[in-house]
């Protein structure tokens, strides 16, 4: 989370790859943790393809530090007054933070 200008973060309600067509897009940049993650993905990249043959999935694997990070864990981490520090930008931990704020608080006096 930063300022870049060849950047821009936006939704859509319809497929990916419709949505890279509409921008003129001609590659679909996924990010993968684990090998968990790569199923999925491999199918979606599948289905892109059929949809589109004009435009290709991108696989890249993740830094090391953020291997075993997933949303899921982070919140359950937060929600219970664990320390997320270092493991999400400090945007992020600062969302976290207001949100589970009784929590943090707990954590902090034991």
């Amino acid at each position: 989370i930063g300022v870049d200008p060849r950047v821009s973060i936006d939704s859509y309600p319809g497929l990916m790859v419709n949505y890279a067509k509409e921008k003129g897009a001609q590659v679909i940049l996924r990010g993968l943790r684990a090998l968990s993650d790569f199923e999925y993905e491999f199918q979606m990249a599948l289905i892109n393809r059929r949809l589109d043959r004009d435009i290709e999935t991108v696989f890249l694997m993740t830094g090391y530090k953020w291997f075993y990070t997933s949303s899921n864990l982070i919140k359950e981490a937060a929600s219970h007054g664990g320390s997320v520090r270092g493991l999400v930008p400090d945007i992020v931990l600062q969302k976290l933070e207001e949100k589970y704020e009784s929590q943090f608080n707990k954590g902090r006096k034991g």
